[in-house]
C-alpha cells in the first residue's frame, strides 16, 4: 500500500509546491493510518489542516481506498 500512496502523493505533490510547500510521506500503518510531514509553506500555513483533510487526504483516499486516515506529524 505504501508504494500506491507514494504514486498518489506524487500526483498531489506539484500543487502543494506551486505554493511553496510539500508533503513527506512518514508511514503507512497497516490499519491504513497515512502519517505525513507538511513542508515549507505549509507547514506553517493556517489553512494546512484545510490542505490535509480537503485536499491529500480526499484524494489518497479516492486513489487508494485502503487509507482510511491522514494525519500530519508536527515534529
Amino acid at each position: 500500500m505504501r508504494e500506491a500512496v507514494e504514486r498518489a502523493l506524487a500526483k498531489v505533490r506539484p500543487m502543494l509546491q506551486a505554493d511553496g510547500g510539500d508533503v513527506e510521506l512518514v508511514e503507512v500503518t497497516e490499519d491504513g493510518i497515512v502519517k505525513v510531514r507538511l513542508q515549507g509553506a505549509c507547514k506553517g500555513c493556517p489553512m494546512s489542516t484545510y490542505t490535509l483533510k480537503m485536499g491529500i487526504e480526499r484524494y489518497l483516499k479516492k486513489e487508494v481506498p485502503e487509507v482510511q486516515a491522514v494525519e500530519a506529524l508536527t515534529d
